[in-house]
């Protein structure tokens, strides 16, 4: 390795231990802590102290028991962030048995290659019409047999079952489950190539689990911790984040519903939140258009350029300017206590990751109050291995590892991790695990560094380096982050590959177009058809062209931009769940507009 760095892990961590010790741990030490609230039928908030989770986890696991689930069997979960998905996920795992999550946008074909691929023989949907989606492929995934449906009575049903089953016969099956048992098989979202099973051991996620409470202690163990937890559980991340609020002293808060996520905010009152960086672009997009364009529309962006400015300033780690400082707390009281009440009140500290962050979106809520911790990770280390720490933070880079992992940058550039948290391998595909994991290094395919204090910054993506006809390696994710900083751009893919130059394929976002639109005193539009040839938003989106090209340089900098009149979304498989771009599926869509328009052949 070119450059390598270690963070200590100040206590051992047993690798034995499994995953279900950690719930049970809560219940122990903290019996009557409110661990996971969720909202009820009558749109209150609702919970169940740790005991109870506890409890409730055992009684679903003896239902497993009773219908024939064995140590090894695949469970598949297809449903929405609920407690009855961290629920059932915690009893198939007790009993050695492997969760499969499913995201609920996969289509027929994809449940069935999944289901197949892990030999899953029995599937909890949400509601009939993800039931349905199995039943269409049934006849063709050989070893799935009971099917149960979580709106129609699955969790009673199984409990049912579970009551002809002694406690002792639970906790054998619990006590012979061990550290190197698999836990789940995760098949990745990623941005290229079809989903690969992802295979992570119990004792991947305790080590992880563990380390990240030593290494985020003031986010996660102290007294009153709260998380507002919203991403898909069939994210790795998301489940990551439900364990270390197990294993911390945290009151895990479960929503699934964007639409009423602000509300939720209000009343939940996290202490910290955890989102993906589209979300508070969203959220800074949303303030912004709430200011307009009047008296108020001008203090706002006077508030954010302080905002900014007084980050950059307490990030250099030079005295902040006595001016700046005065004016940053005139804005305190006009503009950002009322950002910081979107999110409840109490929150002190969001944590970001899943895609590259720009760094004036985190500059901009660094200096309103809230600061964004940018994080790295991968399904293949159980989601985090480094983050951004509460005190020392540094804007711009992914942060330090978590305790007892260790990061290295290959002589190639790749950033590469070693930790006891590294997946045990890509299922069914040995050949794929020995050219990623090698000496027990995982080869990430992002390009990074390392600083002299351990910070990560990341400079690319190894697949997504756009070689241009003139021989000019380019990493486009800085250019395009900035981009979609634009309240009307959803998404932002460069192209140019073996090309003259750089160009882009432009999405809009159509609810925040018209909003944009509203609040700049323009008519809005009916469609994204519409929307595209709207001068006024090709002006903005040229505008945010020519702002992101300052970051770079002339040959790294787009030159042409086409806008489309399409949506990219998972269900059209042109987004991660994690809202990245599928750069290979994008552009292969787009081939055509590419040859022909973008790069058309001059006319003699």
């Amino acid at each position: 390795m070119k450059q390598e760095y270690t963070r200590t892990l100040e206590q051992p961590i047993d690798s034995d231990r499994n995953i279900f010790s950690l719930l049970d741990d809560r219940a122990a030490r903290a019996p009557q802590d409110s661990l996971v609230e969720y909202v009820g039928g009558d749109g209150q908030w609702q919970s169940f102290t740790a005991t109870q989770f506890r409890d409730k986890v055992i009684g679903l696991a003896k239902g497993l028991i009773a219908r024939g689930v064995m140590p090894g069997d695949s469970v598949a979960i297809i449903a929405h962030t609920s407690w009855q998905w961290t629920a059932l996920d915690m009893a198939i795992m007790s009993i050695g048995a492997l969760t499969v999550p499913v995201y609920e946008t996969n289509s027929p074909a994809q449940v069935e290659m999944i289901f197949n691929d892990s030999n899953v023989r029995m599937a909890f949907a949400e509601d009939d019409a993800q039931r349905d989606k199995i039943e269409s492929v049934r006849a063709r995934c050989h070893d799935l047999k009971d099917v149960y449906v979580i709106d129609a009575g699955a969790i009673e049903t199984i409990e049912k079952f579970g009551q002809g089953v002694a406690d002792h016969e639970f906790w054998e099956r619990e006590k012979a489950v061990k550290g190197g048992d698999l836990a789940t098989i995760v098949y990745t979202s990623g941005s290229t190539g079809t989903p690969k099973g992802i295979e992570l051991s119990h004792s991947n996620f305790v080590f992880i689990t563990i380390s990240g409470v030593r290494s985020m202690g003031a986010i996660l163990n102290r007294p009153g911790r709260r998380l507002l937890l919203f991403l898909p559980l069939a994210h790795v991340f998301a489940r990551f984040m439900q364990l270390v609020c197990f294993a911390g002293t945290v009151t895990l808060g479960l929503s699934s519903d964007f639409k009423t996520i602000l509300a939720d905010f209000r009343t939940f009152r996290p202490t910290f939140i955890l989102a993906v960086p589209r979300v508070f672009e969203k959220i800074y997009n949303a303030a912004s258009q709430k200011a307009g364009a009047g008296l108020a529309g001008r203090v706002f962006s006077k508030a954010t350029d302080t905002a900014i400015a007084w980050s950059k300033a307490q990030q250099s780690g030079k005295p902040i300017p006595k001016a700046l400082n005065m004016r940053h707390a005139l804005y305190n009281k006009l503009v950002y206590s009322t950002i910081m009440q979107i999110f409840g009140g109490q929150v002190e500290y969001a944590v970001s990751g899943g895609a590259p962050l720009n760094a004036s979106i985190a500059h901009f809520f660094n200096g309103v109050g809230l600061p964004l911790l940018e994080g790295y990770g991968m399904t293949e280390t159980c989601a985090p291995a480094m983050v951004n720490p509460t005190s020392g933070y540094k804007i711009g880079t992914v942060g330090l590892p978590l305790q007892g992992v260790t990061v290295g940058v290959s002589d190639a550039g790749e950033l590469c991790i070693k930790s006891r948290a590294v997946c045990v391998g890509y299922h069914h595909h040995p050949e794929i695990t020995a050219e990623q994991i090698v000496d027990g290094w995982l080869h990430t395919g992002d390009l990074g560094s390392i600083d002299a204090d351990g910070f990560v910054t990341l400079t690319g993506r190894k697949k997504d380096i756009i070689i241009t006809a003139g021989g000019k390696n380019v990493s486009p994710a800085e250019v395009e982050t900035a981009v979609m900083t634009s309240p009307v751009v959803s998404q932002c893919v460069m192209v140019g590959d073996r090309k003259p130059f750089i160009a882009a394929i432009i999405s809009l976002d159509l609810q925040e177009t018209n909003t944009w639109l509203k609040s700049e005193g323009a008519e809005p539009v009916r469609d994204l058809g519409e929307a595209v040839a709207n001068p006024i938003v090709r002006a903005e989106v040229e505008r945010a062209v020519n702002r992101a090209n300052e970051l770079v340089s002339r040959a790294e900098s787009i030159r042409k931009f086409e806008i489309v009149p399409d949506e990219f979304t998972e269900a059209n498989g042109m987004l991660t769940p994690s809202l990245k771009a599928k750069r290979q599926v994008i552009t292969a869509h787009y081939q055509d507009l590419i040859d022909n328009v973008i790069y058309a052949p001059k006319k003699s």
